[in-house]
């Protein structure tokens, strides 16, 4: 297969990962999304690792993949922390968690 279709891949999945991230309102979405936007970043760094032959893309990938897990901990425990005070998972509720 050509590299440049997944590049066209990466394109798609971090569109609908954005448009995702921009209108819906549940937490949990949007963070889908966002781990969505980085699974398309690391589509993306390893077409062009592969397409110049050197492994620099694959191991920024790694690196991604390793703050993506980090991200996944402590915006889980965000989002669960969110429920729990105002049972809802709405992102426009977040602004009222102000002390």
């Amino acid at each position: 297969m050509n590299p440049v279709n997944y590049l066209y891949l990466a394109a798609l999945l971090f569109t609908i990962g954005a448009t995702g991230v921009l209108i819906r309102r549940n937490a949990i979405v949007v963070f889908m999304c966002i781990e969505l936007m980085l699974n398309a970043c690391n589509l993306a760094f390893v077409v062009f690792s592969r397409m110049h032959g050197n492994l620099d893309g694959q191991i920024i990938a790694f690196f991604t993949m390793v703050v993506a897990a980090a991200e996944v901990v402590v915006g889980l425990a965000i989002i669960v922390l969110l429920f729990r005070t105002r049972h809802s998972a709405s992102v426009d509720d977040a602004s009222l968690m102000k002390l």
